[in-house]
C-alpha cells in the first residue's frame, strides 16, 4: 500500500510512522512535507503522524490543518483513499473538518505516556478487521491532550453507527464514553490517540498495532 507520511513542524513521531510503513505496508514509503500542494501518483494510504505541530500554538492541530497539504489529504479522503491519524494526527484530522469532535486537555492536566489497554469494538472496518471483535490489545499513548469531546448527539451518532472502533479499559485522559480511536462515516478515515506504529515488532516492547496495518493491507487486496 503506497504509503505517505505527512511531516509539520514539530512532528516527533513521522519518523516511528515512517519504519511501521515500511516494515508493515510499503518498503519505499515516503515523507511529504506540509507545505507540499500535492500527494506522490499513486498515494493509497496518507499516514499523519504524532507530535507537537507547530508547538501545538492556538490549539493542537489547529494550524496543521490548514497546511497546503491537508487540501490535497482532504481530497483523498473525498476520492475514498484511506488517512491514518493518529495523537496529533488525530488532533489535525479533528481540526480539518475530517472527523467530528475535539481533543481537549487530559482530566489531569498532565503528559501522560504509557502502555494502556484497549478494546476493539468493531472489527468491520478497513484499519481493524485483522482484530477479533472485543479483542483486547495493549498500545502505548503519549499525550497532554487526548481528552475526546464532542455533542451528546455527535457521540450518539458515533456510538450507534459502529464508528468508535477502539474504547480505553482505563481511562487515561477522561474521553466521553472512554473513546480511543473512531472512523468518519465512510470508514476511509481513522484518527485515534494511542500509537499504534510503536507497536509493531517484538523489540519496541510488543506487536498488537501491527493489526491496524495488516487490516489496511487486507482492505487494498479486497
Amino acid at each position: 500500500m503506497k504509503t505517505a507520511v505527512i511531516q509539520f513542524p514539530g512532528s516527533n513521531c513521522d519518523g516511528d510512522a515512517l519504519h511501521a510503513a515500511r516494515l508493515t505496508l510499503d518498503p519505499d514509503a515516503q515523507f511529504v512535507w506540509h507545505t507540499e500542494a500535492g500527494l506522490p501518483t499513486g498515494t493509497e494510504l496518507v499516514f499523519v503522524p504524532g507530535g507537537f505541530s507547530y508547538g501545538d500554538h492556538l490549539r493542537s492541530g489547529a494550524i496543521a490543518a490548514r497546511s497546503p497539504i491537508m487540501e490535497a489529504v482532504k481530497a483523498h479522503a473525498e476520492r475514498g483513499g484511506f488517512v491514518l491519524g493518529v495523537c496529533n494526527g488525530f488532533q489535525v484530522l479533528t481540526e480539518a473538518g475530517l472527523l467530528p469532535g475535539a481533543l481537549g486537555r487530559n482530566r489531569d492536566l498532565h503528559f501522560s505516556c504509557k502502555p494502556v489497554h484497549l478494546r476493539v469494538e468493531n472489527n468491520a472496518t478497513a484499519f481493524t478487521s485483522a482484530y477479533a471483535k472485543g479483542q483486547t490489545i495493549e498500545i502505548p499513548i503519549a499525550h497532554g491532550e487526548g481528552n475526546y469531546y464532542a455533542d451528546a448527539e455527535t457521540v450518539a451518532r458515533l456510538e450507534g453507527e459502529g464508528r468508535v472502533v477502539f474504547r480505553y479499559l482505563d481511562n487515561p485522559n477522561g474521553s466521553l464514553n472512554d473513546i480511543a480511536g473512531i472512523v468518519n462515516e465512510r470508514g476511509n478515515v481513522l484518527g485515534m490517540m494511542p500509537h499504534p506504529e510503536r507497536a509493531v515488532e517484538a523489540l519496541l516492547g510488543g506487536e498488537d498495532g501491527r493489526g491496524v496495518f495488516q487490516s489496511l493491507q487486507g482492505a487494498l487486496v479486497k
